[in-house]
């Protein structure tokens, strides 16, 4: 779906569902802090503290599409989209050093029991309104996210879940202290940390995948050398390599065509390929394909063969200067470590068969004197 859509309204749609989540966040942290304060509940300024660190994220995530949005230039040839990737990192860590703050100051006020404070029935009607602004805020950007195919838009819906299951916790912490439980609020707390640390430390795992080049899911893997195998021309895969950028990925396959083809041929069966691949998956903007005569995957590159530049040499010895002038074309296979040479030279100067015999036994001993050579074939032009 999203590949109907140019850059700049993919770009404005992540900007305005992130401004969005902004506005809302600046609401909610303001009200479940104040509200926190005043009310007496640890719970809630912790919860507070969580739509702080999604400001905080709607923030770097506005930078990262304002950055990645960017085309790709000379110093970035696969474009701008490492940035999301980087700004998801960063995010992650803010995260975990946030639950890290409320884990130790929950932990302090459990084994410190005269610190316990109790909260007013008030927190209870912020806790309700943080759940419900952050599940709406949750469906709206998770639409955007995945009509623009953004990892990192659906990993800030997921923050705007995040909070409000953590505004559920706190509900029920707050609801279990007003009931007589006084320590349940800063469980609630403590509880919030936790979750919103296991989030930072998923995101930068996420992220660390990516910035590494690992490679695609494998389902993804499997579907991708299916429609490569399929394609008309293609007789085998020996390499396929994946990565993903951002929403992007980048595919590189070493394909396998028939050795006897032309380049032209070999060239207009890449292309085939590289569009089924773009056409097929959505998420694929690059196909780089190799063209290769056999699986040479395994082959001791050590082995030096003759370069054309040689073969030639030895042709025009071989065949004197008056008949090496007239070869129309000499077409070189390199194949299972070995040459396979094929001369093309027009019909009319080889008028009768006694000279096409003798040339041909040229030929034949001229691969006889050379181990990397198996066959020199004549083809008379007509």
């Amino acid at each position: 779906m999203s590949e109907s859509l140019n850059a700049d309204e993919i770009a404005h749609l992540k900007s305005r569902v992130t401004v969005v989540g902004a506005i809302v966040n600046v609401f909610l942290t303001l009200i479940k802090i104040g509200v926190g304060v005043m009310g007496q509940s640890t719970a809630l300024i912790a919860d507070g503290i969580h739509s702080f660190s999604d400001l905080a994220s709607d923030l770097l995530v506005l930078v990262a599409i304002k950055l990645g949005s960017r085309e790709a230039d000379y110093q970035h040839p696969y474009g701008h989209k490492r940035f999301e990737t980087l700004a998801t990192v960063i995010l992650g860590l803010g995260l975990i050093i946030i639950a890290a703050g409320i884990a130790w100051d929950s932990t302090q006020r459990l084994l410190n029991p005269e610190t316990l404070t109790i909260p007013n029935f008030d927190t209870l009607g912020i806790a309700a309104i943080s759940i419900l602004t952050n599940e709406w805020l949750y469906h709206y950007t998770k639409r955007i996210g995945q009509l623009t195919r953004s990892k990192l838009l659906l990993a800030n819906a997921w923050h705007h879940r995040s909070d409000a299951i953590s505004s559920i916790i706190v509900l029920l912490g707050i609801g279990a202290v007003l009931l007589g439980y006084p320590f349940a609020d800063t469980i609630a707390a403590l509880l919030v940390a936790l979750m919103v640390g296991k989030i930072g430390l998923h995101l930068i795992i996420e992220s660390i995948k990516e910035l590494v080049d690992t490679a695609l899911p494998e389902t993804l893997i499997q579907e991708i050398r299916r429609v490569i195998k399929t394609t008309q021309g293609v007789e085998s895969i020996h390499l396929l390599r994946t990565r993903q950028m951002g929403e992007d990925a980048y595919i590189d396959a070493h394909i396998v065509v028939n050795a006897k083809i032309s380049v032209s041929e070999g060239h207009v069966i890449g292309d085939k390929v590289r569009e089924s691949l773009i056409k097929k998956f959505d998420e694929v903007v690059d196909v780089l394909v190799h063209i290769d005569p056999e699986d040479d995957e395994f082959h001791d590159k050590s082995d030096r063969l003759l370069s054309r530049n040689e073969i030639l040499i030895l042709l025009n010895k071989t065949l004197g200067d008056e008949l090496y002038t007239r070869v129309d074309a000499v077409n070189l296979h390199y194949l299972d470590k070995k040459i396979e040479v094929e001369i093309v030279i027009p019909q009319l100067f080889l008028v009768e068969a006694t000279q096409a015999i003798h040339v041909s036994q040229q030929c034949h001993a001229l691969a006889k004197q050379h181990d990397s050579i198996t066959t020199i074939n004549l083809f008379l032009k007509v």
